[in-house]
């Protein structure tokens, strides 16, 4: 108990930003799932869905209001929706945005993680629109529920799989895997939040990369000192 009290210390103090995220993502959660009826609920759910009508109408409401979300369970264990939370809570937030908090600081993380879900989520936007003109997608697109942070996430992820140490390969193939194996390809393209997942994880690669250029750059030249003058 006192070293997993230690433990849960170590990580509040080091990364208190993540969890500070982390408490009112849990908040809002319970609030949706324990106190709203489900009427009330899914009225929530919609007014900060980032679809294109929110996204016409409300743009800033709907991209700030969707982060204080995640699309998810926390009860259903058996469910495929509590395995997307053990991704996007679990492994993006409570480990990656912390981990990255920890190693570059609170604004890196926390820029690289609103970045991508800012990005995902613009990017597909034309590519939502040429899907509906050409009827790749149908018309109830427009108006689909999509919130959450799963955009943010993945580019966490993406981010923290290049700046490993190590097997950055076999991280980064599992990081692009996730949206590609729970994707829907049944259409010339795939759904639109695979899309999104798969340009998050784009920006995510490339935060990681200029993160690593800066920390190889800022690293300091291994040079020898010289050792005592030998006397014959």
């Amino acid at each position: 108990m006192r070293r997993v009290a230690r433990a849960l210390g170590t990580y509040v103090s080091r990364s208190p930003v993540t969890v500070g995220y982390l408490a009112l993502l849990l908040a809002t959660h319970v609030w949706c799932t324990a106190v709203l009826s489900t009427a009330e609920a899914q009225r929530m759910v919609l007014g900060v869905s980032t679809h294109l009508d929110n996204l016409q109408d409300r743009p800033v409401r709907v991209l700030a209001g969707s982060l204080l979300f995640f699309d998810g369970t926390l009860t259903e264990v058996a469910s495929e929706a509590f395995a997307g939370t053990l991704i996007t809570l679990g492994l993006g937030v409570a480990v990656c945005l912390a981990w990255l908090e920890r190693g570059y600081g609170p604004v890196r993380a926390c820029g690289i993680f609103v970045l991508g879900h800012l990005a995902a989520t613009l990017l597909t936007v034309p590519v939502i629109h040429v899907a509906l003109a050409h009827d790749w997608y149908p018309d109830s697109v427009r108006h689909a529920p999509d919130f959450g942070i799963s955009y943010g996430a993945e580019t966490v992820l993406a981010a923290g799989a290049l700046l490993l140490p190590r097997a950055r390969l076999l991280a980064a193939a599992g990081v692009v895997a996730w949206p590609v194996l729970g994707g829907d390809w049944s259409g010339v393209l795939p759904d639109f939040t695979t899309i999104g997942h798969l340009l998050a994880a784009v920006v995510g690669f490339v935060c990681g990369a200029f993160l690593l250029r800066a920390a190889r750059r800022a690293a300091p030249a291994l040079v020898p000192e010289p050792g005592p003058a030998l006397v014959e």
